[in-house]
């Protein structure tokens, strides 16, 4: 026999000696009771005979009662058990009581545990006679304990798992009782809505996470589900919004699912914040917007490349006419005045069909001399009347002597306008007196300032941080795309400037402590625009053809061909240059225009480029063939600047243009440059 786990007790007491208190039982009784009892009970005489077993004993060895009284330990025990109890049996017979339990290996009966006690019996307190020995089979009582333990264990273990899924969750899990209170919060609810766990157990959760107009329908589903009712929200994802701590709300996506433990029932939510997709959602949509706002702007810069050409030819005609008329009534005062008003009036509309086109173009920036503060009397003349219209007093407080800039003149002039129209929307929410200024200067080093301010309701603090990323508005919906202050900024830094948006008070301070108010009593929002101006280097060589174009030598029998076929143009083109000096000579067609040149010398030609039967670049061709030194003195006058062909033309050939509608300066300034330049074998021939 191998036995492991035992524990042995021994005591230098003698139970057998003990004298005992209850009542003595006749013979027949104590051996019913000995007989039926659970317990194993053997006596072992002096010479190691078993001299009584009880019943229980003989189940347990498998023997009769005749295999067993009478016979020696050895017969009856296999040899292991035996070999192991002969000590102990000799021990209790000097007088000793043993006590031992653990696990023991049986040849019949296995592998049990057991638990037996050793008592001498000594009768009349002489020497030991006998030794009963009590034993008791607590096998399955045993094994049932372990297996108890390894489930606990497993238990504990499976408890540990689901607690540390349960705490290190990426979703927020939420937990309450039948009755709604919370009794379970993980740590990433307590990120996502701002509560510690130990501040929210035992409340509520309508009033910790349900926003208050929502409370009512989750009382009466939860009213349903008390009642026995099919909960229609369970197992399945519900969006709805969330509260958090702040007061803020949220779209957050739940799923809902109900445990039974133990007759308790008990609702855990699984949730996710759906933020970041709802604004993925929103910006997608802004983008969307913003590409459906760039078809309609194509759509539109192709009616306003027709239409500016329609505008620009009358125009031009009212602007020069309105010039010689000035020139010819210098001896009448008022009438010249009237002439000047006329001109000034026609040039207006010139600025403001030019500022329009300047939105709609699309090509490579082109750095050229620029008067900033032209660029905003241009934008002030387009936009005055729907300022005036919405009520909106426009100052300008323009620098005298601003340096010119080195940049392209459109791209300035689309930040200028943004601005302004950002400021206009923005005064459509506050009563009036309503204000916008416009100021230039000079910033120490070498740089222009240009600050647009107005007396609206300011940009929350928590935009300033975001107002110029790509599709974020503080519009109402519809309102915006979220591109023009992106866009603005790029401009700038690309022209070596910057766009920023100055301290001014935060509409949701109610003590109005940040910032200061602009010049007019400004004290919404406030934007600056740095830009370079150009050196010294920069500007002469960016002026050295406007300085060119102001010398008169060219000028000195000089002969022009004006090819229109709008005839009260091409007077007018004739007018101009006969004025200056030139000798002009005017064609209705290209066709009238290649007789001339076939018959007589010129040298220069100003041609529209949009013209019927023969346009201007099939007249660049028949010119460049028939009459080669006149290849680079071709001057194109055109109000299709949106063209994709005028460009290309423009582009490949080389030639000069001249955007409708002109002033008489500028078509001389054009055409004695024209005449200074030398002819450069870079032309390109059209085949």
């Amino acid at each position: 026999m191998n036995e492991d786990g035992l524990g042995l007790v021994w005591s230098t007491a003698h139970w057998g000696d003990a004298e005992s208190t209850l009542p003595e039982l006749d013979s027949a009784l104590m051996k019913l009771l000995l007989e039926n009892i659970a317990t194993r009970v053997a006596v072992i005489g002096i010479d190691r005979r078993y001299s009584y077993a009880n019943r229980e004993t003989l189940r347990f060895m498998g023997l009769a009662p005749d295999q067993v009284i009478g016979r020696h330990m050895s017969e009856v025990l296999d040899a292991g058990v035996y070999n192991n109890l002969v000590p102990l049996i000799d021990r209790a017979f000097t007088g000793e009581s043993l006590h031992r339990r653990g696990w023991a290996e049986y040849a019949k009966q296995g592998r049990r545990y057991r638990e037996q006690w050793y008592v001498p019996y000594r009768p009349g307190g002489g020497p030991v006679q006998a030794v009963v020995v009590f034993g008791l089979d607590q096998t399955e009582q045993r094994l049932g304990e372990q297996a108890l333990a390894r489930k606990q264990i497993e238990l504990r273990a499976s408890e540990a798992l689901k607690s540390a899924i349960f705490d290190h969750a990426l979703a927020a899990l939420v937990s309450t009782d039948a009755a709604g209170h919370i009794v379970e919060f993980n740590p990433a609810a307590e990120t996502m809505f701002g509560h510690a766990r130990e501040q929210v157990i035992g409340r509520l959760v309508s009033d910790v996470m349900i926003p208050a107009r929502f409370r009512s329908a989750h009382h009466q589903g939860l009213q349903r589900m008390q009642a026995g009712e099919a909960a229609r929200v369970m197992g399945k994802r519900l969006e709805m919004h969330a509260l958090r701590a702040d007061g803020s709300e949220f779209p957050m996506e739940m799923v809902l699912w109900r445990t039974d433990a133990e007759g308790t029932v008990f609702y855990t939510a699984s949730i996710s914040d759906l933020s970041e997709r709802f604004e993925a959602a929103q910006q997608i949509e802004r983008q969307r917007e913003a590409l459906r706002q760039s078809d309609k702007l194509t759509a539109m810069g192709s009616l306003l490349a027709g239409v500016s050409h329609e505008l620009n030819n009358p125009l031009a005609i009212v602007m020069g006419r309105a010039s010689l008329l000035e020139e010819k009534c210098e001896d009448n005062p008022a009438l010249m005045h009237d002439a000047q008003r006329i001109r000034e009036a026609a040039d207006r509309c010139g600025r403001i069909v030019r500022t329009f086109l300047n939105m709609a173009r699309s090509r490579p920036a082109q750095r050229a001399a620029f008067a900033l503060n032209e660029a905003v009397k241009a934008a002030a003349d387009m936009l005055g009347y729907t300022y005036r219209s919405h009520d909106i007093e426009l100052h300008l407080a323009l620098a005298t002597d601003l340096p010119k800039l080195a940049a392209d003149a459109d791209q300035v002039c689309q930040i200028l306008l943004n601005l302004l129209v950002n400021a206009q929307q923005a005064l459509a929410l506050v009563e009036r007196p309503r204000r916008v200024e416009v100021s230039t200067g000079v910033q120490a080093g070498a740089h222009v300032w240009l600050r647009v301010a107005d007396n609206g309701p300011g940009i929350p603090a928590a935009a300033h941080t975001r107002i110029f990323e790509a599709f974020f508005t503080t519009k109402a919906e519809g309102k915006g795309t979220g591109m023009g202050l992106s866009v603005s900024r790029a401009l700038a830094r690309e022209h070596g400037g910057e766009l920023t948006l100055e301290a001014s008070p935060d509409p949701t301070d109610p003590t109005g402590a940040t910032g200061a108010t602009g010049a007019t009593g400004a004290t919404g929002a406030v934007f600056l625009l740095t830009l370079p101006f150009a050196d010294a280097g920069e500007a002469q060589s960016l002026a050295a053809t406007a300085h060119e174009a102001g010398l008169d030598d060219a000028v000195d029998q000089s002969r022009v061909l004006v090819v229109d076929d709008e005839a009260e143009l091409a007077d007018v083109m004739r007018e101009m240059l006969e004025s200056a000096g030139y000798e002009v000579s005017t064609a209705e067609s290209g066709a009238v225009a290649l007789e001339l040149l076939d018959a007589a010398r010129f040298d220069a030609v100003v041609s529209d480029l949009r013209m019927p039967d023969m346009d201007g670049a099939v007249l660049w061709r028949h010119i460049c063939e028939r009459h080669p030194t006149l290849r680079g003195r071709l001057l194109f006058v055109t109000g299709d600047t949106l063209s994709p062909e005028a460009a290309g033309f423009f582009r490949l050939t080389g030639c000069e243009g001249l955007d409708k509608p002109f002033s008489k300066a500028d078509l001389l300034a054009k055409l004695a440059a024209l005449l200074q330049a030398v002819p450069s074998a870079a032309y390109t021939r059209v085949a």
